[in-house]
């Protein structure tokens, strides 16, 4: 395979845990892509529904089952089995529009140095379209500050080079939640982004079982990540001003939250982690 060729392949993955009702809607979406993709990855992850069947309705795609470790290590295996030059994430409960791969791939092609690539989306909740909040709104080119306050693109319209997707070990295993924004955080740090001005998915939310729904205080995880990239020696000065910041910021709502529920443990393990950044 020569290397223009690999550089235009693109392997999907989408990891799923008992996610059957829609997990359909979201295979669909990407075998409708009017540029198909070359790979197509299904990490079941310890589900105890009927996922299992959907390899012998979908004959084309590849079904790898893995006992449940989270959403982070089912990515992290679809990537390692994954051969493309790039991956693109679908979450099980997302869909894509016809032309996502397509408007990517043209893109990734003008400007080949960006090593991520995403796009606008359409929310849906609760079965009703809703309008983005102004801090939701999505960009691209030097997209770090963006990145601190919030998770600032979406899994499911990310393609990534893969080979820094392995260089930089994947999204982070030991976190529950916001390994998204940990991993875009790690990306921009040191490289600038490429967004396609259109939506090319639908995102869907509402439902019982999203992550963010399961885990109260998000920012714990947001400290958690933005801790371990100050003590990773990547940032310059100014980066690392912002994100001293901004975990500084963060740390006082969390502590705030805790002092109302009476968390004298999550209080002393802020305490103790703002004494090395005030």
């Amino acid at each position: 395979m020569s290397n223009e060729t690999s550089a235009a392949t693109v392997a999907v993955v989408i990891p799923s845990f008992n996610r059957m009702p829609v997990l359909p809607r979201a295979i669909d979406s990407v075998l409708a892509q009017s540029r198909p993709a070359d790979e197509v990855i299904l990490v079941d992850d310890g589900s105890t529904d009927e996922t299992e069947t959907l390899q012998h309705r979908y004959p084309e795609i590849t079904y790898i089952k893995q006992e449940n470790q989270g959403v982070s290590s089912a990515r992290n295996t679809g990537i390692r089995e994954a051969n493309s030059h790039w991956v693109a994430f679908l979450d099980s409960d997302d869909e894509w529009l016809p032309g996502k791969l397509e408007a990517q791939l043209q893109c990734a092609e003008e400007q080949p140095e960006c090593p991520l690539i995403h796009s606008d989306e359409i929310w849906i909740r609760n079965g009703v379209r809703v309008n983005q909040m102004d801090k939701h709104a999505k960009a691209g080119g030097e997209i770090f500050e963006r990145c601190l306050p919030l998770c600032a693109i979406s899994p499911s319209a990310a393609m990534v080079q893969r080979d820094l997707l392995l260089d930089l070990g994947g999204f982070n295993e030991e976190l529950p939640a916001c390994e998204d924004y940990d991993l875009w955080l790690r990306i921009c740090a040191q490289h600038e982004v490429l967004f396609v001005d259109q939506p090319l998915l639908k995102k869907y939310g509402g439902h019982d079982d999203q992550l963010s729904r399961q885990d109260w205080g998000m920012d714990r995880f947001r400290v958690k990540a933005l801790h371990d990239l100050l003590n990773s020696g990547v940032l310059d000065e100014h980066q690392e001003f912002s994100a001293r910041a901004m975990l500084l910021e963060k740390c006082e709502i969390l502590e705030q939250g805790a002092e109302k529920r009476g968390n004298l443990q999550l209080l002393d393990e802020l305490d103790a982690l703002r004494a090395g950044y005030d």
